[in-house]
């Protein structure tokens, strides 16, 4: 079906009632439908007064901000798109233009400031939006684009991508990017859904999203293509997958024809696209059938566009210039250019290109991207392209003295410099390599060149923490110092922008430290943020996302009186981080006879299955079985230098205890050499689980059926609660039903599945242990962990509490040591000395475990610099 776009207006904005009770926004488990979205758009144009004026808008994928948004394109209203979470970018802009409205988020709304009721601006009738361009983001310069532009550029998206109104897109760009921006308008114009959501593709919540919206599409950026790799994309099980498009950059050609023959075989497409800003988005799109065979290309016209090849002087080269009602007004750097009409007519693009087989184009270069050296003008897209047939992945920037050219990796470079020069026939000292652990990035995912330049005037090759750099207003030091806490938590330097907590091999022992540390830097951080890339990351805005549908309700002068006592005596530290802290005190403290508490330990076992689920399940099955056996290795190390420890010193224990083979090998029932199960317990289930999930058949299982898998799990093993089998079990009896009620309630993001672990919880915990009183405590235990992501917490404990769960594991294992020498003294005094030296123990041990992995990394990266060298 072709979509004639009505250039008088923006239909899909202003005519969103057509489309009834469809379901057009789905946020969660909520959606709106397009009536209702188009009563609250109206409603939200109402307040924006009669008189047309500016508006700006802090554009974040929320339902408040798309119906500000929507309601300022209905309404005729030019609105001025702001970078997301505010900062340094959103204020220059405001300073430069000075808008009339400035709609900033909230938690669960757009919050209007209504700085004059008329305008004291010169609006151009055919101004409609105000976006900035990925090179200019937080400077004056912007795109001006008319209502005509954004329909048409909707439409032909709709047309080639052939939408329907079954379709479901969700948001997995911002909506202030012009890429997304078009991904919601080609879909609201044709009657199609929109899947709000901020998630990351690393995050297995994304998918739960997209098998239980039905998700048909969602956009990618080169970057994205990365995160896919590591998430497990190509083993995933989507049947509503009906296309991914990319476009923000340049797409390797062997990822290309990677992803459509991948969408080959799963049934789906691959579109690739080629567009900027100032063309409203898309200029070109590579059909589906022609990508495996032509991936260096970037396809044909999009529908009612047109391309030409026009000469470049000096060079064996032609630009590329489009022409189409998607090209923009013009440029604005200062508020008087609100003022100007249609100044471009066809868009330069500044991209060399060429025409090849079946008319399908091709970029070669940039013009912008020559540099001239000893005379001789040197293609930065030639370097690249050069650096990638040596095999490595770079990006370079230059000037007239020099090529700068960043290049992924602990490489040495001495040999592929020397050679490069030769290349391009320039003097060796005009060759600048430097290694860096991830080419910086803008938050699109394109190169940032001036950063990459940059490193030319340090005085060493530099560190990644100081090249990373973020266009969206937050500062380098924030950067860097999200950079270092990673770094320095897990022992390593090789942090890449794409880079999550999980990918780089965090764990739950690691976790708290860095939760810990990033609240400090970022002020909230978002929840999820383990999975999330550090270019996501790093502009999180300070408020946890909306996903609210009601506005709340403000708090009057005593309510806010209240709020601001309630932060300076508490404030919130994630459930499974207070739970550590708390299990372990009473676990002490009850094998100490300083009071008795049973039950916390089995709470563990739960918060254990709660934690692998979120830790251990992402990546390719050789990267999971790694991360497994590492996590493993961390717990198993410690714990037997302890052990053994106490089998050379004392007469308590046996040789299978130092192996953690009691429970296996050892006497039958409870007795003292029990006192290491949960150790032992632990280490067998992450072991067989890690043996397990390797099995092609059942990663696919796990993949497929995220929350069912653990449930089968704990069905299993609950068998032996009914006496249906029998197993030989330590006198704590079988615990992986609670391991694996833990994983499934790390996996249970909606309401349906939380209320039937609770029934589970309710039918399976009571009666499973010697006395209510355990049992109770398990259950509620459970309960909190299931339904409440955070506690409060007096904020003088908030470092005890970190520092007591960071170390739990190390406490558990060395407190039977410890307490028997202070126990005669006072009980009391046991405990803390008990909890002192398991801290004490896990500063030592952790940093000389780092140590340990710095010099494995060290060796292995030697041996294969060697093995380059002799090839």
């Amino acid at each position: 079906m072709t979509i004639q776009p009505d250039l008088a207006g923006v239909s899909f904005a202003a005519n969103l009632a057509s489309f009834g009770d469809r379901t057009a926004i789905s946020i969660g488990e909520r959606s709106v439908s397009y009536l209702e979205l188009a009563r609250r758009v109206e409603a939200m144009a109402r307040s924006f007064g009669p008189a047309r004026c500016l508006i700006a808008l802090e554009a974040e994928n929320t339902l408040s901000s798309l119906i500000v948004y929507l309601a300022a394109l209905a309404s005729g209203h030019p609105l001025l798109i702001l970078p997301p979470g505010g900062g340094q970018a959103s204020d220059t802009l405001i300073a430069a233009y000075d808008p009339d409205i400035v709609a900033r988020s909230a938690p669960g709304d757009c919050v209007l400031d209504i700085r004059r009721l008329e305008t004291r601006h010169q609006l151009h009738p055919e101004l409609a939006l105000l976006v900035s361009t990925s090179g200019s983001t937080g400077s004056p310069k912007l795109v001006r684009l008319s209502s005509a532009s954004v329909q048409a550029n909707a439409a032909a998206i709709a047309e080639y991508l052939h939408l329907r109104p079954s379709d479901t897109a969700a948001t997995t760009l911002p909506l202030s990017y012009c890429y997304g921006m078009s991904v919601v308008n080609s879909h609201l114009l044709v009657g199609a859904s929109i899947a709000l959501t901020d998630l990351s593709v690393v995050d297995p919540c994304f998918w739960e999203l997209v098998r239980s919206r039905h998700v048909t599409s969602f956009a990618a950026v080169p970057y994205t293509f990365d995160l896919l790799d590591r998430a497990g994309f190509e083993r995933m099980d989507l049947p509503s997958l009906r296309y991914i498009t990319q476009a923000g950059g340049r797409l390797a050609p062997e990822k290309v024809r990677s992803f459509a023959e991948l969408g080959q075989k799963r049934g789906w497409d691959l579109f690739v696209m080629y567009g900027q800003t100032e063309a409203t988005a898309r200029m070109a799109y590579l059909p589906p059938d022609q990508a495996v065979l032509h991936p260096h290309a970037i396809g044909v016209p999009v529908p009612g566009g047109a391309f030409r090849l026009e000469p470049v002087p000096g060079l064996d080269a032609s630009e590329l210039v489009f022409t189409g009602p998607n090209v923009m007004l013009g440029y604005a750097q200062r508020p008087e250019d609100l003022a100007l009409g249609r100044e471009v007519t066809e868009l330069r693009t500044g991209d060399l290109a060429r025409q090849g087989p079946g008319g399908l184009y091709e970029i070669v270069g940039r013009r912008s991207r020559f540099v001239k050296i000893a005379g001789l003008r040197i293609d930065l897209g030639q370097v690249e392209r050069l650096l990638a047939d040596l095999g490595l992945s770079a990006a370079a920037a230059g000037s007239d003295e020099k090529v700068v050219a960043a290049v992924e990796g602990d490489r040495d470079l001495a040999l592929a410099a020397k050679t490069l020069a030769q290349d391009l026939r320039v003097p060796r000292a005009a060759v600048e390599l430097y290694s860096v652990p991830s080419i910086p990035r803008l938050a699109n995912g394109k190169p940032d060149y001036p950063a990459i330049l940059a490193l030319s005037v340090r005085a060493e090759p530099a560190r990644p923490e100081d090249v990373l750099h973020a266009d969206d207003g937050n500062s380098l030091a924030t950067t860097d110092s999200v950079q270092r806490i990673f770094a320095d938590a897990l022992e390593r330097q090789d942090i890449a922008v794409t880079d999550s907590f999980v990918s780089l091999g965090g764990d739950s022992l690691s976790y708290v430290a860095v939760s810990v540390r990033l609240e400090k830097v970022l002020g909230r951080i978002p929840q999820g943020w383990h999975t999330m890339p550090i270019c996501e990351l790093v502009p999180a805005p300070d408020s946890a996302p909306s996903g609210d549908l009601g506005k709340a309700d403000a708090p009057g002068p005593v309510g806010r009186a209240v709020q601001k006592w309630q932060s300076k005596l508490l404030a919130s530290m994630e459930t499974g981080i207070v739970l550590r802290a708390v299990a372990i005190v009473f676990i002490v403290a009850t094998h100490i006879d300083f009071f008795s508490w049973e039950g916390t330990a089995h709470v563990l076992m739960a918060l254990a299955g709660y934690n692998f689920a979120r830790f251990q399940l992402t990546g390719s099955r050789r990267e999971r079985l790694r991360r497994q056996l590492r996590a493993v290795a961390r717990i198993v190390v410690p714990s037997i230098a302890v052990i053994g420890l106490a089998f050379v010193v004392t007469d308590d224990y046996r040789w299978h205890n130092v192996f953690l083979l009691n429970s296996l090998v050892g006497p039958p029932g409870w007795t003292d050499l029990s006192r290491f199960w949960f150790v032992e317990v632990l280490v067998h289930i992450m072991l067989g689980l890690a043996i397990l999930l390797v099995i092609p058949g059942v990663d696919r299982a796990l993949r497929r059926w995220p929350w069912g898998f653990p449930l089968v799990l704990a069905g299993i093993d609950l068998l032996q609660r009914f006496d249906v089998v029998q197993l030989p079990y330590p006198g704590q009896g079988p615990v992986l039903w609670l391991f694996a009620f833990g994983w499934a309630a790390a996996v249970s993001r909606r309401w349906w599945q939380r209320a039937a672990m609770t029934a589970l919880a309710l039918l399976t915990i009571p009666g499973s242990f010697p006395d209510e009183s355990r049992s109770a405590t398990i259950l509620v235990g459970f309960l909190i962990l299931l339904w409440i992501p955070t506690l409060p917490v007096p904020r003088g404990l908030h470092r005890i509490t970190a520092l007591l769960a960071s170390s739990s594991l190390y406490i558990y294992v060395t407190h039977w040591l410890v307490y028997p020498y202070f126990d005669e003294f006072s009980k009391g005094l046991a405990v803390a000395a008990s909890l002192a030296a398991g801290v004490a123990y896990w500063a030592l041990a952790t940093r000389a475990m780092g140590n340990a992995e710095r010099w494995l990394r060290a060796r292995s990266c030697a041996r294969r610099n060697a093995q380059r060298i002799r090839l």
